[in-house]
């Protein structure tokens, strides 16, 4: 089976696999910084700081509740913790320590999320993450986090370690398509516009889907639309700013992700909307069903993701506003 993105240039490493680059860096210039993995030191980018600081990378085995209460514990005592599993567990084995251990008190904990939405492929859904943000986006003080691709992992971490409070970074687990490059800035609570104006509608996406709101985007343009496109990496806090901007030029936002249309990016999106401008939106992503297993590109296709259906969804309701 051949998939949507064969033409694209992907990335030469996994977005976790630069993770585990990225937190070496910052652990060579701050003694603080602890890595706590629950058997999943190698597979979410802990080899190399593992390595270097094998007192301050910890594996502990298949654990993960106990993974979260050591780095509350060590965070408690001044320590910057990153901890790290797969996305279904650190959302929802661990649901009640993020709650309650770590963002009640406020402690400076980051939680790693690796094989976030479909890409826990051919794992089936007991390893593909595709609620998470849904199950933690209501847990207060929680910053909710979504890498695009490789380039954009470095200034994610640099920003996510200065940045004093509990986390939650979603990543995947195989090389992206390469969207960004070494000039990618981010801030917390800030989207990225990629493409301004789009008076016609405006495409919101995060993560894995932004490659293929990429490719929507050229789609539409051939057809003569004009469409925004902006990268959301951050879920929460959501830049609203950049969301009703881009609803007071079109009137139509569709947000596209690697996720459950259910508590998501689309939700927050819409919840934006409701409160402030009332505009159309579309929401596309993993409907409310399980996925089969198989390829991470496959799925995103098989799953109303490819850039042809994005395209082709976006034009309908471009054509119906």
């Amino acid at each position: 089976m051949t998939h949507s993105m064969q033409s694209a240039e992907y990335d030469k490493v996994s977005t976790r696999a630069a993770f585990g680059e990225a937190l070496l860096k910052q652990a060579q210039k701050n003694e603080k910084i602890m890595y706590i993995a629950a058997d999943t030191l190698k597979s979410v980018g802990g080899g190399p700081m593992r390595e270097e600081y094998p007192q301050r990378a910890l594996n502990i085995g298949i654990a993960e509740q106990n993974m979260a209460l050591m780095g509350a514990g060590m965070a408690a005592c001044g320590a910057k913790v990153f901890i790290a599993t797969y996305a279904v567990f650190a959302a929802m084995r661990i649901a009640e320590q993020v709650r309650t251990f770590i963002c009640y008190p406020g402690l400076d904990v980051k939680i790693v999320a690796g094989l976030g939405g479909l890409s826990g492929g051919q794992e089936g859904v007991t390893h593909q993450g595709t609620e998470d943000i849904g199950s933690l986006r209501s847990i207060p003080g929680l910053v909710i986090i979504q890498a695009a691709d490789a380039a954009s992992v470095g200034p994610i971490v640099e920003a996510i370690t200065g940045y004093t409070g509990p986390v939650y970074l979603r990543l995947g687990r195989d090389p992206l398509p390469a969207v960004f490059d070494t000039g990618y800035t981010f801030k917390i609570g800030k989207a990225n516009i990629m493409k301004g104006g789009g008076k016609d509608a405006a495409l919101i996406t995060n993560g894995a889907a932004v490659a293929r709101a990429v490719m929507a985007e050229r789609l539409l343009r051939e057809q003569g639309y004009d469409v925004g496109l902006i990268e959301m990496p951050c879920v929460k806090p959501l830049d609203e700013e950049a969301v009703l901007e881009a609803a007071g030029r079109s009137g139509l936002l569709v947000t596209v992700e690697d996720h459950s249309v259910i508590g998501g990016l689309g939700s927050a999106v819409s919840e934006v909307l409701t409160d402030s401008y009332p505009a159309r939106l579309l929401r596309i992503g993993v409907e409310d069903c399980f996925a089969e297993s198989g390829d991470h590109d496959e799925l995103l296709d098989k799953y109303g993701l490819s850039a042809a259906a994005i395209a082709e969804k976006a034009a309908g309701a471009i054509k119906a506003k």
